[in-house]
């Protein structure tokens, strides 16, 4: 499942959540901290598997 980091604004904490896509796209993330919905995302690294040997 993927791994998504967000930046609370009322709290001023970064959380992260582990969600499958179809929750994420549900969009009702809430701050596990605070309760607030006032969540940026921020840029993460990612690691994507292939089948080419580079």
């Amino acid at each position: 499942m993927p791994v998504y980091e967000y930046y609370c604004d009322k709290c001023q904490r970064e959380v992260t959540f582990t969600l499958t896509i179809s929750e994420h796209d549900k969009g009702r993330i809430t701050c596990p901290k605070c309760g607030g919905k006032a969540l940026r995302p921020l840029l993460s690294t990612f690691v994507s598997q292939t089948s080419r040997k580079s």
